[in-house]
């Protein structure tokens, strides 16, 4: 559900892909991720968001949480990132997006007690949250949407089971045309595409 760098790929090209039905557990791991989260970044002007598939009741997705740390400025996020690497992330960087800083932790992490997730640092406002944001706006208030989008996330899973750039590749026109029906703008639908397409996603 993400929008994808040119070079960041969340799974390894090897690793196969697993879609699931909506599960209730997503929701409480994410809170357990929120309060975590919270405590770490007292007095850091944050809000702390779920994004992705496994934020909307009923959809299909990959059991692997989205979430978004927001900040209001270069100094806070700064901020984040140094208590973050505190507790074992580590920053990869923005891979060309900008307002978004990407930050990965080993499985073995003795900090995190909830489930596998992909972390991020946002500036507010930068075009990718909005399109985190936007994206799971239409999914939350439109069944037709979840239904549809399920579908073609099981259909891709099984044609692509260990192929994550065609299984990305193969959900963005569906998402783009979501996110048009919430206002984004065609430059910013152009650059979407552009970021999914399978041949821009350089292999490990």
């Amino acid at each position: 559900m993400n929008v994808r760098s040119k070079k960041y790929k969340e799974k390894n090209s090897l690793s196969k892909i697993i879609v699931e039905s909506y599960n209730p557990k997503w929701k409480l791991e994410f809170e357990k991720a929120y309060k975590f989260y919270k405590k770490l970044l007292k007095n850091i002007n944050v809000k702390i968001e779920h994004v992705g598939s496994t934020s909307v009741e009923g959809m299909w997705a990959k059991p692997i949480l989205d979430i978004d740390i927001i900040v209001i400025s270069n100094s806070d996020n700064k901020q984040v990132i140094e208590r973050l690497n505190r507790v074992g992330y580590n920053h990869i960087g923005n891979f060309g997006i900008e307002g978004r800083e990407a930050l990965k932790y080993k499985k073995d992490n003795k900090h995190i007690k909830w489930m596998e997730h992909n972390l991020y640092v946002c500036i507010d406002g930068c075009e990718n949250l909005r399109n985190h944001l936007l994206l799971r706006k239409h999914l939350r208030n439109n069944e037709k949407a979840i239904k549809a989008y399920s579908k073609i996330k099981r259909e891709l899973a099984e044609k692509y089971p260990n192929d994550i750039d065609s299984y990305v590749d193969g959900k963005t026109s569906l998402i783009t045309e979501f996110l048009k029906n919430e206002g984004m703008d065609i430059n910013e639908l152009n650059r979407i595409e552009t970021i999914n397409k399978k041949e821009q996603v350089s292999r490990k």
